[in-house]
C-alpha cells in the first residue's frame, strides 16, 4: 500500500522505516527542508494546513495518517469522502482541545485532576479560589512539550500569566502532587483488535520528556485499570492506530493528563525492546492488518536526547544500547535522537539508563 503521512519529522521517519519493512510506501508533507523522514520517502513541502496540498497527498495514497496533533480537521473529514484517513479525524478533533479532552476523560469515567474552563480575568480568579494554589493555566490548543503552560503560586502571578496566555482560549488545572507519571500506548486495527504495551514510566524536565523505563517498576497492579481506561478510549472513538494515554499516579490511583492520536515519544522504547514496535502496530493497523503482540520480554528504557548529541553518546559500544540519530541540526530543546537500552534485569537497565543520561546532564 502507499500510506500518505502528514509530517516527515523523527516520528514520520520511524513510521517509514516500519512501513517499509512490511512492504509498504510512505508519502509525506511537511515544510520543513531537510525533514528526518525524507531518508525513507517523498516529502511535498508544503504547509501543514495546506488543503490543497493535503487533498493532492490523499489522491496520491491508499490511506491517510499523521504524526502529530496539529493538523487541520476539516481538511483530513474532507479527504476521508475518498481515502481512509486513521486515526479519524474525530479522535484527533478532541485531542486538540483540552477542554473536550477532559469532558471525554469525564464521560468515559476516567479520573482527571479538578479543573475549571477559563474564558475571562474573572475566570481566572474564580480558578484559583476554587482549585487553590497552585494552579496550573493551560492554553486549550496548541500546547506541546511544556508550551503554552503557566505554573501561578499565588494571586501575583494571575497578572502575569493573564498578560502571557490570556488572549487564548484557557483552562486551570489544579496542581497534581504525584508520585510519578506513566503512560500506556495501544492500539487496535480496523476490525477491532487491541494490544496494549506494557505500562512505561516517564520523566520530563522543563516539559520535555527526558527518559522512560518499561516496563515501569511496581506498576503490575496498575496496568489492569490503565487497560481498562485506554480500552475505553480505544471503543469509544471507533479508533485505529497507535494512541498513547499520559497518567499521573497519585494517592494511590491513576489520574489522566492527556492522549495523543498517534505515536508517542514515551514509546520509542518498542523498537529494540517490544516484540513489535508502536511503528510497527500502527502501520499493521491503518492498513487493515492485525496488530502483532506488544510484549516487553525484557526490561527497557529510553534517553531523549535534546538540543545536543554529546561525544560520549555518540560514541557508546555496548550491545545493549541503540543510538537512534534522526539527522537534525543541533538547536536548543530539539529533539535530535534517543538511546534504546534493553537489559536482562530493571537494575541493570536503570543503571544504563543513568548511564546514559549521566553523559547527557554532563555534555556542554
Amino acid at each position: 500500500m502507499r500510506i500518505g503521512i502528514i509530517g516527515a519529522g523523527q516520528l514520520g521517519q520511524m513510521l517509514g522505516v516500519a512501513a517499509r519493512e512490511l512492504g509498504h510506501e510512505c508519502r509525506f508533507l511537511d515544510p520543513a527542508d531537510a525533514p528526518p523522514a525524507a531518508t525513507v520517502g517523498p516529502v511535498t513541502r508544503a504547509a501543514f494546513d495546506d488543503v490543497g496540498a493535503i487533498a493532492q497527498l490523499a489522491a496520491d495514497c491508499d490511506v491517510l495518517t499523521y504524526e502529530f496533533e496539529n493538523v487541520p480537521v476539516d481538511a483530513l473529514r474532507k479527504v476521508a469522502a475518498a481515502i481512509a484517513v486513521f486515526p479519524p479525524p474525530d479522535a484527533l478533533e478532541l485531542a486538540q482541545d483540552r477542554l473536550s479532552e477532559k469532558r471525554l476523560f469525564e464521560k468515559l469515567g476516567i479520573p482527571l485532576p479538578p479543573y475549571c474552563v477559563v474564558d475571562s480575568r474573572a475566570d481566572l480568579d474564580t480558578a484559583a479560589r476554587e482549585l487553590g494554589w497552585p494552579i496550573v493555566i493551560k492554553t486549550r490548543r496548541f500546547g506541546y512539550d511544556g508550551k503554552g503552560q503557566f505554573v501561578a503560586r499565588s494571586a501575583d502571578d494571575l497578572a502575569a500569566a493573564w498578560d502571557e496566555l490570556g488572549d487564548k482560549a484557557l483552562i486551570a488545572e489544579s496542581w497534581v502532587e504525584f508520585e510519578r507519571e506513566l503512560s500506556i500506548i495501544g492500539a487496535r486495527s480496523q476490525a477491532g483488535e487491541r494490544v496494549s504495551w506494557p505500562l512505561t514510566q516517564n520523566q520530563h524536565v522543563d516539559g520535555i520528556l527526558r527518559s522512560s523505563l518499561a516496563p515501569a517498576p511496581d506498576s503490575a497492579g496498575s496496568m489492569a485499570l490503565a487497560e481498562t481506561y485506554m480500552q475505553r478510549l480505544l471503543e469509544e472513538l471507533n479508533y485505529v492506530g497507535v494512541l498513547a494515554l499520559e497518567l499521573f499516579v497519585a494517592n494511590g490511583g491513576l489520574l489522566a493528563n492527556e492522549f495523543a492520536p498517534r505515536v508517542h515519544n514515551s514509546g520509542h522504547w518498542t523498537i529494540e525492546g517490544s516484540t513489535s514496535s508502536q511503528f510497527r502496530n500502527h502501520i499493521l493497523s491503518i492498513c487493515g492488518a492485525s496488530p502483532e503482540r506488544a510484549d516487553c520480554p525484557r526490561p527497557a528504557g529510553m534517553v531523549n536526547l535534546i538540543g545536543s548529541v554529546p561525544d560520549a553518546v555518540m560514541a557508546l559500544d555496548d550491545k545493549r544500547m541503540v543510538l537512534h540519530d534522526y539527522g537534525k541540526t543541533a538547536r536548543a530543546g530539539r529533539k535530535l535522537g534517543h538511546v534504546t537500552v534493553v537489559a536482562e534485569s530493571e537494575h541493570e537497565r536503570d543503571q544504563l539508563v543513568a548511564r546514559v543520561l549521566q553523559n547527557v546532564t554532563q555534555s556542554p
